[in-house]
């Protein structure tokens, strides 16, 4: 938490106070290395010749039922 303020003069018909706050997040450098892994795993899945194919085949059949949805 960066900064935390609290406003008792807001008139709002509540006997609550109006508070903010800023917060500054960070991402785990963990998460985005673990991310850069599967794609380098996915990568060398489809330099095999048969994952390859069938890899294609799924995307063609994809766009080929999302080509008769639109028409």
């Amino acid at each position: 938490m960066l900064d935390v303020r609290s406003f008792k003069g807001v008139d709002c018909v509540s006997d609550h106070y109006l508070v903010t706050a800023k917060v500054r997040e960070r991402v785990s450098v963990s998460q985005q290395t673990a991310q850069k892994l599967d794609v380098k795993r996915f990568i060398l899945k489809l330099s095999e010749l048969g994952v390859t194919k069938l890899y294609q085949i799924k995307i063609s059949e994809s766009f080929a039922a999302f080509g008769n949805f639109n028409s």
